[in-house]
């Protein structure tokens, strides 16, 4: 039997067991799954140069940057939005929560935001020094495929084909996969190499929107007449920009000359939505100065009397059963 045939009948054989067991427990076993893989600001922390920061001492405190995964576990396909700097310890985790039996990474697309450190630099790791990876799918705006083309060292994954370069294009729906359609939406943000993108997810039983970075709910509004509410009210999940808490973070520098929408700002703006619409926002991308990245600070406590979530590294949700 050839190896890529004999993959799959192991790999349908594993799901098959996973079925039977969710059966005997009683639960049907998840068929498509978002796991997220990082929740941090482009960074992570410990920072570079933040000596003062607790997860120097205590790893567990530590954050890597912004990520999360799409998993079919029925295709036997996994899809990752962001290819984060901290990508290669994230896809180890990936592979202790949700493994596939194939060759190689076992990664079948990569979306990216933008061309900001945090979100695609991890693509480096599929080239030749590393991973030597084989036309990985990689889905792109028009601005940031030519970027990713014209510019090294991410020619090189061009020209070698590790990478295999998909053209999106704003709030055009995209089919990924068998029953798995991304729709980029534009957003107000720095766009010094590209455009930046929020991604709706659709499945027939559910729907995500995945926006890590944004400088504002209003200009969104102005620019392109998106109202957050409105997203927030058609989606299951929304994973929301929450860089800072709020405007007293960083003494000594002048926090409204750095965009972003504050989470308490946006907990306000949102704040008489249905208990059931805002449980349905998960904060993400906070930077290594926002409380809320430790669980028991007083500020994660706010959100969630609040009726929010804050997005932890391995949370995972089922959307299709």
């Amino acid at each position: 039997m050839p190896k890529r045939s004999l993959e799959k009948l192991v790999h349908h054989l594993m799901l098959l067991a996973l079925i039977a067991a969710g059966s005997a427990s009683g639960e049907e076993a998840c068929r498509i799954e978002l796991v997220v893989l990082g929740t941090g600001q482009d960074a992570g922390a410990p920072q570079i140069g933040n000596r003062e920061d607790p997860a120097w001492s205590d790893s567990s405190l530590g954050l890597t940057a912004t990520s999360i995964a799409l998993v079919d576990h029925v295709g036997g396909k996994r899809f990752l939005f962001e290819a984060t700097p901290h990508i290669t310890d994230q896809l180890q985790l990936l592979d202790s929560l949700a493994p596939v039996e194939s060759a190689g990474l076992g990664v079948d697309g990569v979306l990216l935001t933008h061309a900001h450190i945090g979100h695609y630099t991890g693509l480096m790791f599929f080239g030749r020094e590393a991973a030597g990876a084989k036309n990985v799918p990689v889905y792109a705006m028009p601005r940031f495929r030519e970027y990713l083309e014209n510019n090294g060292p991410w020619s090189q994954l061009v020209s070698f084909e590790n990478i295999a370069l998909v053209e999106l294009a704003d709030r055009e729906s995209r089919r990924i996969s068998e029953g798995i359609e991304v729709t980029p939406h534009r957003v107000p943000h720095r766009d010094e190499y590209s455009e930046t993108v929020g991604f709706l997810i659709e499945i027939p039983s559910a729907r995500i929107f995945f926006l890590p970075d944004i400088d504002s709910w209003g200009e969104w509004v102005r620019d392109y007449d998106v109202r957050i509410e409105d997203i927030v009210q058609s989606v299951d999940y929304a994973f929301l920009d929450a860089t800072f808490f709020d405007n007293n973070e960083l003494p000594g520098r002048d926090m409204s000359l750095i965009p972003h929408p504050r989470v308490k700002q946006t907990m306000d703006r949102l704040g008489e939505l249905p208990d059931d619409v805002r449980r349905r926002v998960h904060f993400i991308h906070y930077n290594h100065t926002n409380p809320i990245r430790f669980p028991a600070s007083a500020e994660s406590a706010e959100v969630r009397k609040r009726g929010f979530n804050i997005a932890r590294a391995g949370d995972r949700h089922c959307l299709s059963r």
